[in-house]
């Protein structure tokens, strides 16, 4: 009679190499429950009286002013060729003197 240890049984169970996620799922299940259960309840309206306010209307904005080189390296601005020395003044035309 032969006596067999643990190492030699063959119907020894092998050790699993994957990731159990039972109990993961079963957390996100009850934090999902919580949080559908708890969402209803933060939406209670607080009445809120907010201070008038005293400022002005801003004025609207205006249309950017586009400066392009060309690849002669001749200006424009906007969709109009521009000299070199005329630059500034095209410039201040643009914006209306506007800085």
């Amino acid at each position: 009679m032969a006596i067999r240890t643990a190492s030699d049984r063959e119907d020894t169970p092998e050790e699993a190499h994957e990731i159990n996620v039972t109990p993961f799922i079963d957390v996100m299940l009850v934090l999902l429950i919580i949080f559908m259960v708890a969402a209803p309840l933060a939406t209670v309206s607080v009445p809120v009286q907010l201070p008038a306010s005293s400022a002005s209307a801003t004025p609207p904005e205006q249309a950017p002013v586009y400066v392009t080189v060309q690849a002669d390296l001749s200006l424009r601005v906007g969709e109009q060729a521009v000299a070199r020395d005329g630059l500034a003044a095209a410039l201040q035309a643009a914006t209306h003197s506007d800085t």
